[in-house]
């Protein structure tokens, strides 16, 4: 069946560059493979996480070292299920999303590219050989570097799929020495033939730097706020929700060949959480920009999860089976809700950049009242990404602060100190997350419009409301729910953390209690919410009720300009914080005593590529325009180029020997 569902995929990709000469033909096929390649990937990953053994393919090849191996195993199902359920979603919106474009540019190569990208997804998490698994990587990285730069008429867009593809390959390339060096004493590349490496430090060091490059971390996340906003936005929900997810499940996959880690592996992916969950949010706080906010939200998203993966491991090193199961458990939760919220998030964003012709948020305004359905499962995605119970981001973060609080009360300082740093940090994202993303729904939806293409937002289509409401559906769901789904978590962690089964289980249920308890006491704050309501409404009824334009604050003459902006709105944490974020000011201010004008804009750059990457790759372009008197175009004096380095390497062998 999974096989089905690649080709299916590479059908409906192969299908619409066929038919390329009509964008219909092209969208239906594109789309079709999509949507019954996601549904077919779907039926095998749900059955081998509802019980079934592991399914798996091994045929020889001609590729040396190992065969054409993959596997169907709890971990991989865990993965493909958000990874199928997204796409799925992200194809249906975008047969009415890419329509914009059409007339400019064929949808033909877009939808060849995006089944592309979800096949090689897919066989990401199922490879089983080295070979295959880079051969894949590199098919992910390729697709989605095409689908950032589809509109590549705009330089910024250029740009981005140029960064995006330098960090990409950058991380592939630490990839490659780890597979090497996994391999190198067993002659076969096959995970299995790995067995327990020497050298686990240094292979963690290498599968942290080149998986966590794809997944986000900070310092390596600068393709990330470059690439999402540039990508079409069906895209960006793809690539956000489940494409750097294939980062953590590379980590993941590879801890299951390391054995025994040194006692500094948990401590590092505490920091690294900390260092990306706290700056990705006070940039994304800092952005005017709706979907390069929902980026950088992304990376303090990805610094959650590794805050739990960290928590696991420390679990793991102390042997606390209560601190592993929760921090992994946690961890891999929040690879789901993240999924889902951070799906919905940047389709929703989508929605309003196709009705409002713009992302920049200081350019809208009064959307919920023209566009409601994309407004309510916006703020479904807000409170959800601000773990606010009882929806599906706040289950996962409970889970990693329940196993924080078991490791600070029941453990000495090997294991107290860093869960007392990761519970200082959640409390500190939450609390940075939730004011950012009222900042963001709040100055978008709610108030007057401040712009003409605000003011005439209209609701988008069918085919982009369905899938925005089935995923706002299913972060009520998921949230609701916790209690008794994190049962299904215990397969994949004792896979994880290779604890017995039954241990894994006992730990699990523990904590369907208190995450039940908290969950039951939010879902009853709701229901006197609705009841209060539904009393003011009856106790109104019959009476007239008088409306005034929002925001008029006793002026007689109230205007759109007079209300909060997203930069005002965040002057004050981006102020608190200024040391850390370099935020700039333009300020004009109001002179006189009957001011016309006045403004106020921010720009806060991304601190690692301005003060890392940039000065080290213009150093590096100085340091090699040294040698540009080797290129002048005479092709014979190449030709000696390439003779005199095979003589050299010749040479060089023949002294070996």
């Amino acid at each position: 069946m999974f096989l089905l569902a690649l080709g299916l995929l590479v059908g409906g990709a192969l299908g619409a560059l066929v038919a390329q000469r009509s964008a219909r033909w092209a969208t239906a096929l594109g789309v079709g493979g999509a949507v019954t390649g996601c549904v077919a990937g779907l039926i095998p990953a749900s059955r081998i996480l509802l019980g079934e053994p592991s399914q798996s393919l091994r045929m020889t090849w001609q590729v040396p070292y190992g065969a054409f191996f993959v596997q169907i195993d709890a971990l991989s199902a865990f993965f493909l299920l958000p990874m199928f359920g997204l796409s799925a979603l992200a194809a249906v919106y975008g047969a009415e999303y890419m329509v914009a474009h059409r007339g400019e540019r064929s949808p033909a190569a877009s939808w060849f590219f995006f089944d592309l990208l979800v096949a090689s997804m897919a066989m990401v998490v199922v490879a089983r050989n080295a070979v295959l698994f880079l051969v894949a990587w590199e098919m992910m990285a390729l697709a989605s570097f095409f689908l950032v730069t589809y509109e590549d008429d705009e330089e910024s867009v250029r740009q981005a799929g140029w960064t995006y593809l330098v960090a990409t390959h950058l991380g592939t390339a630490w990839l490659l020495v780890l597979f090497i060096l996994l391999g190198r004493g067993t002659g076969s590349l096959d995970f299995d033939r790995f067995g327990a490496a020497s050298g686990g430090g240094l292979l963690f060091i290498l599968a942290v730097v080149g998986f966590g490059t794809k997944a986000g971390f900070m310092p390596f996340h600068v393709w990330l706020p470059e690439a999402h906003p540039a990508a079409p936005s069906h895209v960006s929900a793809v690539m956000s929700g489940v494409m750097i997810k294939t980062g953590i499940y590379g980590l993941l996959r590879t801890l299951t060949f390391l054995g025994p880690l040194p006692w500094w592996a948990g401590w590092l992916l505490v920091a690294v959480g900390v260092t990306s969950g706290v700056f990705g949010v006070l940039l994304a706080l800092a952005q005017s920009d709706l979907k390069r906010l929902l980026a950088y939200s992304s990376v303090e998203n990805i610094g959650i999860i590794a805050l739990g993966l960290g928590l696991g491991l420390v679990g793991m090193h102390v042997g606390s089976p209560a601190l592993a199961v929760l921090g992994f458990g946690g961890g891999l939760l929040h690879v789901v809700n993240h999924a889902v919220f951070k799906g919905l998030l940047f389709l929703g964003a989508g929605a309003v950049l196709h009705s409002a012709r713009t992302r920049t948020i200081e350019e809208l305004g009064g959307l919920l009242g023209r566009m409601p359905w994309t407004g309510i499962a916006f703020l479904t995605g807000a409170v959800a990404v601000a773990g606010l119970p009882p929806l599906n981001g706040f289950a996962s973060e409970f889970l990693i602060y329940l196993g924080a609080f078991e490791g600070a009360t029941s453990l000495g300082n090997a294991g107290a100190v860093p869960a007392l740093v990761v519970i200082a940090g959640l409390a500190m994202i939450g609390g940075l997350a939730a004011a950012c993303f009222t900042k963001a729904f709040g100055v978008a939806f709610l108030g007057e419009p401040r712009s003409e293409h605000a003011a005439h937002a209209r609701e988008v289509g069918p085919a982009m409301r369905l899938p925005m409401q089935l995923l706002a559906a299913a972060c009520v769901v998921i949230g609701v729910a916790s209690p008794a789904l994190v049962g299904a978590l215990a397969p994949v962690l004792t896979e994880v953390t290779g604890l017995p089964s039954a241990s894994v289980q006992a730990q699990v249920m523990q904590t369907a209690g208190p995450l039940g308890s908290v969950t039951g006491c939010a879902l009853g704050l709701l229901a006197l919410v609705v009841v209060v309501l539904s009393l003011r409404g009856r106790l109104l009824g019959g009476r007239p009720v008088g409306e005034v334009v929002t925001w008029d604050c006793g002026y007689l003459q109230p205007s759109p300009r007079m209300q909060y902006t997203a930069s005002s709105f965040a002057q004050p944490l981006t102020d608190l914080f200024g040391l850390l974020l370099g935020t700039r000011q333009r300020l004009s201010r109001p002179e006189g005593f009957f001011p016309e004008a006045a403004s106020l804009s921010t720009e806060t750059p991304d601190i690692c590529r301005e003060r890392v990457y940039r000065p080290i790759f213009s150093g590096l372009g100085r340091g090699l325009f040294a040698f540009r008197w080797l290129q002048h175009g005479r092709v014979q004096l190449y030709i000696l180029y390439i003779a005199l380095t095979l003589l050299a390497l010749l040479l060089w062998k023949l002294g070996e020997a």
